[in-house]
């Protein structure tokens, strides 16, 4: 499943985030990472101090990665406008969630302060990111005088993480669908 250049460190960092997005933080189990990473039993204790150790290490990568994602959009060419319709449009794996959004249901994520921070600073960092850009379309005369660029941005997230729920609960991307078509009309350039 891995390369075999990928240091066994990696492949249980990497085989952590597959199941904690897959199964949430309890139903990722010792035993699963490590038959995932295909990694000796002593592996995991030999790299990191414990199950929390490298589910941490696992959160932070893949907020890393999606800090990145949005990072490499948002911070590209166009208007204001058609960076957040990039945002809004980019792929995404809908019917399986957001691999940092989900982790926002999960009990035992929530209940520990180190594991929750990493979780916590990245949707902070989208939201601001967001409201950046919108503050950039509105002071440019893209978007109107009256939108508040926080608002806007909240708006955004709500509408991509509760997409990504409707979708879940439907078992297809059309509501997710229609709520990225619906808030990108209310947001389209009047022209």
């Amino acid at each position: 499943m891995y390369s075999e250049r990928m240091s066994t460190s990696e492949r249980l960092i990497e085989s952590t985030r597959e199941l904690l997005w897959e199964r949430g933080y309890i139903g990722t189990s010792p035993k699963a990472i490590l038959e995932r990473a295909g990694a000796g039993q002593g592996s995991m204790y030999h790299h990191f101090k414990g199950k929390p150790d490298l589910a941490l290490a696992a959160i932070r990568r893949t907020a890393e990665e999606l800090r990145a994602t949005v990072e490499e959009i948002l911070g590209g060419p166009g208007s204001a406008y058609e960076r957040v319709e990039a945002y809004l449009l980019r792929e995404r794996d809908v019917l399986r969630g957001c691999p940092v959004g989900r982790l926002t249901m999960d009990p035992d994520v929530i209940a520990s302060d180190e594991l929750r921070t990493p979780v916590d600073e990245t949707i902070a960092w989208v939201r601001a990111r967001l409201a950046a850009v919108v503050e950039e379309g509105r002071q440019q005369g893209e978007f109107a005088p009256h939108l508040d660029g926080e608002e806007v941005a909240a708006t955004v997230l709500a509408t991509v993480q509760g997409g990504y729920v409707l979708a879940r609960a439907s078992g297809s991307p059309a509501a997710f669908d229609a709520g990225v078509r619906g808030l990108l009309s209310l947001l389209a350039p009047r022209g």
